[in-house]
């Protein structure tokens, strides 16, 4: 059994097409239809409701498209919506909170586990609540860092800027000596080489985007949704906005060229 349908991925702004790599590598052979609402980025300030009105709308424009499945690539909008969407969609509906989350008590060894990500991410709760759910006494350690996110989209990976705000935010989770550390914003993989080094060997770093991908080709693998063997993928883009700054930034993120995104404005 099989499907040659695409799988719709979306995402508050550019920041998702880290999970599209991995999609895209993980799975070959899917086409994909991504979603970024970047005339309305950023969600991680943005109230649940509004968060959840965003999200409706998208899912909507993503089933227009004929997907067969929707991906959460924003940690924003999975804390705030993927209950919503899963209880109002018939197809499966898949967010990046609950396999970082898997991820991360796998890998722990003392149950101190650190997530970064938006203030949205971490006030909303849905890492901690998702790690208590696999290992009750885990400590859990959030820490908001909002401007990795135009630090990254500026290119500033590896600035002296960058490095200084990364120890301010990292301190007060070396201070909770956190062995593990999720990285809860799509954006945040591209500071994993900074990470890495201002913590040490000793912590593992949790990427959202790998685990997603390999949680929606288990999703598809189960419901009998993959691509048939040796299927053509064709990915189409689009975006809320004019499509300039998509264009520009939007190879550093996915890895690769974009030839064409498409502007489809909502709300």
């Amino acid at each position: 059994m099989s499907n040659p349908a695409p799988i719709g991925v979306f995402d508050s702004g550019i920041g998702g097409l880290t999970v599209v790599h991995e999609i895209m590598r993980q799975l070959p052979h899917e086409s994909i239809v991504y979603f970024g609402d970047t005339a309305r980025v950023p969600y991680g300030n943005k109230g649940p409701e509004t968060v959840q009105r965003y999200s409706r709308e998208i899912a909507d424009f993503l089933e227009s498209q004929g997907v067969k499945a929707i991906v959460i690539a924003c940690n924003t909008a999975t804390a705030h919506a993927l209950p919503m969407l899963r209880a109002e969609r018939a197809l499966p509906v898949i967010g990046v909170v609950e396999p970082g989350a898997r991820a991360a008590v796998a890998a722990s060894r003392s149950g101190a586990i650190g997530v970064i990500g938006t203030l949205g991410t971490v006030k909303s709760g849905a890492y901690d609540r998702a790690i208590h759910a696999l290992r009750p006494d885990a400590r859990v350690a959030g820490q908001a860092c909002p401007l990795f996110v135009p630090l990254v989209e500026e290119g500033w990976t590896d600035r002296a800027a960058t490095r200084l705000v990364a120890d301010e935010y990292l301190e007060p989770l070396v201070h909770e000596h956190v062995d593990t550390l999720v990285l809860g914003c799509t954006h945040y993989p591209l500071l994993k080489p900074l990470l890495h080094e201002l913590l040490g060997p000793t912590v593992r770093l949790i990427d959202s985007a790998e685990e997603t991908a390999a949680e929606t080709a288990r999703v598809l693998r189960d419901r009998g949704l993959e691509a048939p063997a040796g299927a053509v993928p064709v990915h189409r883009f689009f975006c809320s906005d004019e499509p300039s700054r998509f264009l520009a930034l939007g190879q550093r993120f996915l890895g690769r060229a974009i030839d064409r995104v498409e502007s489809h404005p909502l709300g």
